[in-house]
């Protein structure tokens, strides 16, 4: 953890940190490029562009935090139903930033995973994708989960499909849900302590339905471009200021 680096967000911002009770893991729904766009009157590419900087910022303060992981929506299996011009221009972005950030990310053992259908992206993106995981693969650093062609409803089913293959009736019966997990895009991970949606929005867009169960969730109307490592520090002193009892009382509560 960099003190140093806490220590100057703790004072230019007036908030306490307790370096004891980091969150292991972060989702992150990174919404409001078009909007960020719009308000600057650029074209859409331009905000998606933008994101994509952001998201260099906020792998940079969770390596500084000593986040251990972090999971990203950046293309739902929804997103395909965009205009062609703007799923091109997301397709593109993803073979820049699997090159161009390749270095960087293994100079500074960010280990990358593709959460979703990988085999249902392009050639192209799969390739340059492809080589950005094996170039990361040995790092132990922070692992960046990109939810690619994700829908949490289909991975689910896909898990299910992949256990009653595996399994005898008997043996599925007996399933539990930590044998379930095993199958999901998130095996061997814990499941997120920290859900972050920007722009406004408050709703969860299939995404880690299943994961999310314990999360907690913290939204903010600050567009996803906008989204600094002030705002990830503000998102991560809050979630210090919960009780988290997973179902659970504090001890001595009469509630």
């Amino acid at each position: 953890m960099d003190m140093q680096y806490i220590a100057g967000l703790e004072e230019r911002l007036g908030i306490g940190f307790d370096a004891a009770n980091v969150p292991q893991h972060v989702a992150i729904v990174m919404d409001g490029n078009g909007r960020w766009a719009k308000q600057r009157g650029l074209g859409r590419s331009a905000g998606h562009r933008a994101g994509v900087e952001a998201l260099e910022g906020i792998v940079e303060a969770c390596r500084k935090m000593d986040v251990r992981y972090l999971t990203v929506y950046a293309f739902s299996t929804e997103n395909w139903r965009r205009p062609l011009a703007e799923v091109n221009t997301l397709m593109s972005l993803l073979s820049e930033f699997a090159a161009n950030k390749l270095t960087r990310l293994r100079d500074n053992q960010v280990r990358v995973q593709i959460l979703g259908d990988f085999d249902g992206l392009p050639l192209l993106q799969r390739a340059a994708l492809q080589r950005l995981m094996d170039a990361t693969d040995h790092c132990r650093g922070l692992q960046l989960n990109l939810a690619l062609n994700y829908g949490g409803r289909a991975e689910i089913l896909r898990a299910l499909k992949q256990a009653a293959a595996d399994m005898t009736p008997e043996e599925l019966q007996r399933m539990t849900e930590e044998d379930f997990g095993g199958y999901l895009h998130t095996a061997g991970q814990p499941d997120p302590d920290l859900l972050i949606r920007t722009s406004g929005e408050i709703r969860l867009s299939n995404f880690l339905l299943w994961q999310l169960a314990y999360a907690e969730f913290y939204f903010t109307d600050v567009l996803w471009p906008d989204f600094d490592e002030a705002e990830f520090f503000r998102a991560v002193c809050s979630y210090q200021q919960r009780s988290r009892r997973f179902g659970a009382v504090e001890p001595g509560s009469t509630d």
